[in-house]
């Protein structure tokens, strides 16, 4: 494979193990607002996107007034009403360690809002690791590409040197619109199947896997 100077992480389903977290959160929170409550798999599909675009595709026909309870309430399910363990992905320090140490330049693009990454990353005690990151509410929602546009402007690179690494199709097709590539992994929300259609290098089941592919 060839070396990548940049690589760029999603977050949730990639690095933390908080998809489980974050379905129930909008169940919780769709049942307070008195929506009707997703399935599982309903929910799991709108994972990467901004708060705001995924309940608009989640909720057809949800209401300003609607959207902003939702906002209110999943925020509260998620920090305090929930307890869902989120842990980092097992070898996720280690390969982020490996990839410092070998000069690569590391990056998040992310669903979740600025708040909510910042407060992950002091839990993880992984903010060191990354030299930029972006979230929704700054840039527009996956799969729009301007989030890895900005990425690799502030930290001059081209996209043939920057790779992107996600466990949604929304993660993969912004890779594409951006013309950079992208790997898949399989342990977040979207299988190979779903996953293959956004022609990724690669597609894998570990971190442990990953890391062979971007260092070796």
């Amino acid at each position: 494979m060839k070396q990548y100077k940049l690589v760029i992480f999603d977050w949730d389903g990639t690095l933390m193990d908080s998809v489980e977290r974050i379905v129930s959160s909008v169940q919780s929170a769709a049942k307070t607002v008195g929506l009707t409550i997703p399935s599982n798999n309903a929910a799991k599909q709108i994972i990467g996107l901004s708060l705001t675009t995924a309940f608009k595709e989640l909720f057809l026909g949800i209401k300003d007034a609607q959207i902003e309870a939702m906002l209110t309430q999943y925020k509260y399910q998620y920090l305090e009403g929930d307890n869902t363990p989120t842990p980092l992905f097992d070898n996720a320090v280690s390969l982020l360690s490996e990839l410092r140490k070998n000069n690569k330049l590391l990056a998040v693009a992310t669903g979740k809002g600025r708040e909510g990454l910042n407060r992950v990353l002091g839990v993880s005690d992984t903010a060191s690791f990354f030299h930029t990151t972006r979230c929704a509410g700054e840039m527009p929602s996956k799969p729009n590409p301007e989030m890895l546009h900005s990425i690799l402007t502030e930290l001059d690179i081209a996209p043939h040197e920057a790779i992107m690494i996600g466990d949604t199709s929304h993660d993969l097709k912004m890779a594409q619109n951006a013309g950079i590539d992208s790997i898949g992994v399989t342990f977040g929300v979207h299988d190979k199947q779903v996953l293959e259609q956004y022609n990724p290098i690669a597609v894998v089941d570990s971190l442990t896997e990953l890391k062979m592919h971007l260092l070796y």
